[in-house]
Order: C-alpha cells, then sequence, then structure tokens
C-alpha cells in the first residue's frame, strides 16, 4: 500500500533506494548465520512517544548477536555499580577487530564492553541465584526493552556454542587475568545466549528509542535501564559500537549505534528517535551495508549528526506577549482598560516548549536581561516544557533572583509539573531574601496578576470592600433620579458568601443581577466537564441580562469568589413594569443593551488579538 505519512514516504524511498546495493557477504563462521537471505532488508523508525514507522522485512526474525553488548553492559552497571564495572572493563575504544585476543597491558581489562572480550566480561558481572536466574534476567530485559516476549533460536545457540572456540579462548584468558573470578563455561553460556535472541528490525527500533528517552520504553511507558546509566551505555556505542570503524562512523553518520554480525544496527537519537536496520550481507568490518547505507543518508537528509549546531534553543520559546494586548478573563472597568493600555509594555509573558537545556535557558535570560529596564514584571509559563535539566533550572532561577533584586515581579506557571526546578526555586527562595516570585496555576492567572501589579503596584489581590450606594451603579447612569428610586423600589437585595454559586449553567435566567460588592467568578464547563473560569465580575458590574428578554437560560455559572452583595430585578418584575412603566423599562433596556455592546466590543478585540497571534 501506498505510504500515506511523510516519514513512511521518505522510509520507502529509502528503502527503493539501496535496495539495489548487492556489495557484501553473509557472515558464515557461525554456520546457522549462513542462511540468511541476502535480500533480507528492513528499516524502522520509533519516535520518542512510541509511534513506530516500519518498512520492508521488518517483521522478519534474526538474532541479535553483538547488538546485545551495551544493553547487557547497561544491566552489569545496574547491577554492580559503575566503580566495580570499570574495574574490569575499560571504555577505550581499539582500534581492532571484535573478536581480537588482547588485554589492557597494566590492568588486565578488555579494552571496552563492545568487543567480544568485554562483553563477556559484562555477562559474568550479571546477578541472579543461579544460572537459569541469570539467563531469566537477561531475556526478561529485553523484552523490556523491545515491549514484548523474546525467545532464544536454539539452532543459532548451539551453533555458537559449538564453535564458539575463540570466545573460549577470550574467556580463558579473562580467567587468567583475573577478570573472571571462577569457571568461566558459565559467563560464556550465557554470553553465548544473549547473542542468540531473535528479534525483528523493529524490536531494534523500540530498543534504541527506550535509550533515547532515558531508559523508558516509549510504547509501554516502562522503565528498562536507570537514567544515569544510559548515558555510559551511550557513550561505549558512541565510541566502540560500530568495531574499528567507529571513528570513521562518528565522522560520517554522527549518533550512537551498535552492529550485529547477523546484519542489524540499531542507532540512538537522544531525545528523537531509535533506528533499526537489518540487511545480512556485510562489509569487511562486520557491518551491515545496507545498514551503514541507509544511516548515512538519514544523517545527511534530516541533518541529525549530534554535533551540528542545534536549534532547540530558538524554538524553546513558543510566544512572547505583553499587556498591550493580552488581556485576563477578569472584566476591568474603562478607566483600568486604558491603564492597561498605557502600561501593558512593561509586563511581558514567556510560554516556552519543549526540553529546556542550558543553550535554551541562557536564550530567555539573555532576552529578559535585554529588556529589564523597561519591565516592571514577568510571565514565564513552563506548561507546555516537557523537561527542565538542572544546568537551566539553576540558570532560571539566577534570571528570577536578578529580576528580583532589581524590583521586578516574576511569575512561575506550571512549575509543579517539574519537581527538580520547583524544589529549586524553593530551596533558593529559602536561603535568599532577595528572590520572589509567585506561583500560578495557568496563564489567564499569570496575565491577571501582571495587570494587578501594573494597576496597583502589589503581588496582593485588589479588591473595593466597600458597599457601592445602588444609585450609583454605571448601569443606571441614563436614568432619571425619580427612575432610579422607582427602580430600587421593584428590587431586592441579596448577600452571597464566598464560594456560593449565585446562578447555574442550564438553569432559567430569571434575574438581572446588579453588582455592588465582591467579585464573582464566570464559569463554564469544559470538554472534560471541568468549570472553567471565562470571566471574573467586581463592583459597578452586572450579569444575566438575558432575563430582561424572558425564556432564556442561563449560558454559564456564576460563584461568588468572597462575600458579594447584589441587586437583583426578577424576570416577572421586568415584565410588568413594561405594562405598568414602560418608559422606565425602555430606560433601563437601553442601558443593558449598551453595556452589552461594550462587552461584545472587548470580546471581539480580545479575539481578532488571540487569531493574529
Amino acid at each position: 500500500m501506498p505510504a500515506i505519512n511523510p516519514i513512511e514516504r521518505y522510509l520507502v524511498h529509502l528503502h527503493a533506494r539501496f535496495q539495489g546495493e548487492t556489495s557484501g557477504a553473509i557472515a558464515t563462521y557461525i554456520p546457522e548465520l549462513a542462511n540468511a537471505s541476502p535480500g533480507w532488508f528492513g528499516i524502522c523508525l520509533a519516535t520518542a512517544d512510541g509511534h513506530v514507522y516500519e518498512v520492508g522485512d521488518s517483521r522478519q526474525r534474526f538474532t541479535v548477536q553483538s547488538i546485545s553488548k551495551p544493553f547487557v553492559y547497561g544491566l552489569a552497571l545496574e547491577d554492580r555499580g559503575k566503580a566495580a564495572v570499570l574495574e574490569r572493563i575499560g571504555v577505550e575504544p581499539t582500534g581492532d577487530a571484535f573478536n581480537q585476543i588482547s588485554l589492557e597491558p597494566h590492568t588486565g581489562r578488555p579494552r571496552n564492553p563492545m568487543i567480544n572480550a568485554g562483553a563477556i566480561a559484562a555477562a559474568s558481572m550479571v546477578a541472579g541465584h543461579s544460572q537459569a536466574d541469570r539467563w531469566d534476567r537477561v531475556l526478561g530485559l529485553f523484552g523490556l526493552y523491545c515491549g514484548r516476549a523474546l525467545e532464544l533460536n536454539e539452532a543459532v545457540y548451539e551453533s555458537e556454542r559449538i564453535t564458539g572456540h575463540r570466545n573460549r579462548a577470550i574467556s580463558h584468558m579473562l580467567r587468567n587475568a583475573g577478570i573472571l573470578t571462577a569457571d568461566p563455561e558459565p559467563d560464556l553460556d550465557l554470553y553465548f545466549r544473549q547473542c542468540s535472541i531473535d528479534v525483528t528490525t523493529r524490536d531494534l527500533a523500540v530498543m534504541a528509542a527506550t535509550l533515547a528517552t532515558g531508559g523508558i520504553n516509549p510504547v509501554t511507558r516502562e522503565r528498562a535501564l536507570a537514567r544515569h546509566n544510559v548515558d555510559e551505555v551511550l557513550s561505549v556505542m558512541t565510541t566502540c559500537g560500530m568495531y574499528d570503524y567507529a571513528g570513521e562512523w562518528f565522522y560520517r553518520v554522527g549518533f550512537p549505534a551498535k552492529s550485529g554480525v547477523s546484519g542489524g544496527i540499531l542507532a540512538v537519537l537522544p531525545g528523537q528517535f531509535g533506528i533499526g536496520v537489518f540487511s545480512p550481507p556485510l562489509d569487511a568490518r562486520g557491518n551491515s551495508v545496507r545498514g551503514v547505507a541507509v544511516c548515512a543518508a538519514l544523517s545527511d537528509d534530516l541533518e541529525l549528526h549530534s554535533l551540528r549546531a542545534p536549534r532547540a534553543a530558538l524554538s524553546a520559546l513558543r510566544t512572547r506577549s505583553t499587556l498591550v494586548h493580552t488581556r485576563s478573563k477578569r472584566v476591568r472597568t474603562e478607566a483600568d482598560q486604558l491603564r492597561l493600555a498605557e502600561r501593558g509594555s512593561e509586563a511581558v509573558v514567556y510560554q516556552l516548549q519543549g526540553d529546556l537545556g542550558f543553550a535554551a535557558a541562557e536564550l530567555v535570560a539573555r532576552r529578559l536581561n535585554a529588556e529589564r529596564t523597561a519591565l516592571k514584571c514577568v510571565v514565564l509559563d513552563f506548561t507546555r516544557v516537557t523537561e527542565v535539566d538542572t544546568t537551566a533550572a539553576r540558570l532560571l532561577c539566577e534570571m528570577t533572583q536578578g529580576q528580583s533584586e532589581a524590583g521586578k515581579g516574576v511569575a512561575l506557571i506550571g512549575l509543579h509539573r517539574h519537581p527538580r526546578m520547583r524544589r529549586l526555586f524553593d530551596e533558593t527562595r529559602a536561603t535568599e531574601p532577595g528572590l520572589r516570585f509567585t506561583h500560578v496555576t495557568d496563564l489567564d492567572a499569570g496575565v491577571e496578576w501582571c495587570e494587578q501589579r501594573l494597576l496597583h503596584e502589589t503581588d496582593q489581590p485588589h479588591f473595593d470592600a466597600d458597599e457601592l450606594p445602588f444609585d450609583q451603579h454605571p448601569l443606571l447612569a441614563g436614568l432619571a433620579a425619580c427612575d432610579i428610586v422607582e427602580l430600587e423600589r421593584h428590587m431586592r437585595r441579596h448577600e452571597y458568601q464566598p464560594n456560593q454559586t449565585v446562578v447555574r449553567q442550564g438553569e432559567p435566567a430569571d434575574a438581572l443581577f446588579l453588582i455592588v460588592r465582591g467579585e464573582l467568578s464566570v464559569l463554564v464547563d469544559d470538554l472534560a466537564g471541568a468549570p472553567k473560569r471565562i470571566s471574573t465580575l467586581s463592583r459597578g458590574m452586572s450579569f444575566g441580562e438575558p432575563a430582561l428578554l424572558g425564556h432564556a437560560l442561563r449560558s454559564a455559572t456564576v460563584r461568588a469568589d468572597r462575600i458579594c452583595v447584589c441587586w437583583l430585578l426578577s424576570s416577572d418584575i421586568a415584565a410588568a413594569l413594561r405594562v405598568d412603566n414602560p418608559r422606565l423599562a425602555f430606560a433601563l433596556l437601553d442601558s443593558v443593551l449598551r453595556s452589552s455592546w461594550t462587552i461584545v466590543e472587548r470580546l471581539s478585540s480580545e479575539t481578532v488579538v488571540s487569531t493574529v497571534g
């Protein structure tokens, strides 16, 4: 079937591009490997969020062979710790063949865990109550990396065990050097078994993606390797994973990889995705000819070399906006709106995204420092940030401290999603009195916090506690004094306690409310059924205008934020006024329409700004 995704189309093109490559030879020194077809060819890519693209013979089974080495090395690190492993296995590239019989002259260690000597030593450090238990742990580990149960290829295992004389010689050499401390045969048998596990190209890609995501399988979300050991595994893959071709590989391709003599190559793009390629014909160094070609093309075509200057620092800043156009859901008086328009450039909101490392944090800090003198307050939104490393967290903390010392306010959104950074900020605030920042729940709350500082020069919530006299309510400004007196006679005063629901969404709209004290939030249910604030109203404002027209339902829930006082005009009284005092009813309706039009103009303006942004 034709590919419908750009990545799929590209992989299909890549497969066709190298399908005709016929150079190389199938490995025969392990007799069972000679049964492979030279035409088998699969390519697979697994993303960091668990999506898998595959073309060709991606489900053809083959034995993992030397690709098992970094994963068992990781298991040895988990079981014994880095110091103990380094005592027995070095990390230097050799420039020799993978099955070279040699050890470091002064230490007796294998030079690295990617050659056979180092891999056998790593297998010897796998813990277990018995030989069977150790094997079960290795097989189970590979299942965690692949996300499915795997099996031993008995035929290949027997072939390796019977013909593995060179590896047997290496194991006895290790025993003689004291690297193996007991009979080498059980450790050698475990090594033969790990190399004889059946996998597919898809398995290789998911295994690689597990390393790319810090040791967590992106498909199953299960952890296969502790994060602090992933760096060590990827490091030896980078310097030693492609046998005596490792240096040229990194020069040409530029990311960690491991090959096996059955024709597989596993490659890792840290933080991005994993690659699996399978094609049995090998070059003179024991690497898949098509596999090397595919990975080189991927690196060139997609600009994936790990030493290429990253663009993450530029893309980490999703948006930058000021309060000139951005507004919170709080309804403001005309005077406050004018003041915010005048001072809106003194507050800035940065929305960040992706993984934040040093380069991204440095960019944000540098940009904020450049406009430092013009700002009164800053909001940093981490809602879309996936991870913040320690260096970036420290840099952002120091930036916040500098803003605070200069008298600027700083609000942080989504800090609860990043416990390490939250802990650093809290610890710094405890020891540095100059560090002042505010946690807010969402972007709207952050914008409202900025508005508060610009209008009132304080972080503390501002509201008018005094009750507005009825005849001074702005909605009544166009009415004659006698009409106001008459209207007050028909309305009733009601007080609401904090968090008390005043009206509920879906109920009949049976009254107009004039707010003379306190604040109320207007809420609607989101798609998940949770209440979401769409506006906050304060004294001098009104709601419930549809009640004057009759037969309407409440479009939102209104809840008191603090003690509130409202004057209510019921829909029944309004209907009676239209009969008994049509002049008053018309004047009131005209005032309500003017107020509603002002709200519509504000909402339309916000919608245009939001759409353009």
